[in-house]
């Protein structure tokens, strides 16, 4: 005979809430890094996800050519600012911005998006802050986690994203 209670139901009913709260979120299913600068008196700050390659191929496989790309894993990667900066042709003010890249087989084009806080599949055109060009170089030996730099350079500074391969690199420079 089986026994049900309100307390119990109640229980169930919270955590099919919660479950499904958390499957409309997304779960995390890589680990997550924060690269951060100081460039010409800037803070600049790249929160991501760091997938794996786990033997598969990503650039043109798990990533397709061409295409918006979370660039990470999981929620969409945030550029934090405090300066405004010239990042390639792209005149970026102080602020918070989702970061997503098309790669390219030459080179890439990396978007600056207004809209933060979603899931990286979330990606809203309308909300482009602008694109801009990234150079593309081979990192010399296979990068097995995806990984964000950020680098002070004589002319400024640089954006670097390695994966798998490829290495794609946004110049910029600190607005005054």
């Amino acid at each position: 005979m089986h026994v049900r209670t309100k307390a119990g139901l109640v229980v169930g009913i919270v955590a099919l809430g919660v479950g499904a709260v958390l499957a409309a979120q997304g779960q995390r299913a890589s680990p997550h890094e924060t690269a951060s600068a100081t460039v010409d008196g800037a803070k600049i700050t790249v929160e991501y996800g760091r997938p794996y390659m786990k033997g598969r191929k990503i650039f043109g496989g798990l990533v397709p050519i061409g295409q918006v790309w979370r660039t990470g894993a999981d929620e969409a990667t945030i550029l934090t600012t405090d300066a405004t900066l010239a990042l390639g042709i792209l005149t970026v003010p102080p602020g918070k911005y989702s970061l997503f890249t098309i790669p390219g087989e030459s080179e890439w084009t990396l978007i600056v998006n207004k809209q933060t806080g979603q899931w990286g599949t979330r990606y809203d055109a309308g909300q482009d802050l602008g694109r801009t060009t990234m150079k593309t170089q081979p990192t010399g030996g296979a990068v097995e986690q995806f990984e964000i730099k950020i680098s002070d350079t004589a002319a400024g500074g640089e954006l670097r994203f390695q994966w798998e391969n490829t290495r794609a690199i946004a110049p910029f420079v600190v607005k005054r």
